[in-house]
């Protein structure tokens, strides 16, 4: 079996801002650990590290086009689990930081 290639990648655990609702986060019933993430407002948190000028999820361990994996991937917010790998998201990720594209 191959790995999934974003555990090589990580592109996109260091180029979105990561916007969730407050209802995922831990303290309020979710799974998202509250530690991990900032509140935005009532209704919305952010997962850390997501909203700097170089954005890097704080959750995300590794070297980005190495491996990586997610420290919190089984509690990871529902952004996460929507982006898929091969959408033009994760596209403009990898060329962000300089990685080719997956081929399909």
């Amino acid at each position: 079996m191959h790995p999934s290639p974003c555990q090589q990648c990580g592109a996109c655990c260091a180029s979105f801002r990561v916007d969730f609702s407050v209802f995922e986060l831990d303290e309020q019933g979710g799974p998202v650990p509250s530690g991990l993430a900032v509140d935005v407002n009532d209704t919305i948190a952010r997962m850390r590290g997501t909203d700097h000028a170089r954005p890097r999820c704080a959750a995300l361990v590794g070297q980005i086009g190495t491996q990586v994996s997610c420290g919190i991937y089984e509690w990871r917010p529902n952004p996460c689990h929507e982006l898929e790998a091969g959408s033009d998201a994760c596209e403009r990720a990898r060329a962000r930081h300089g990685l080719l594209p997956l081929a399909r």
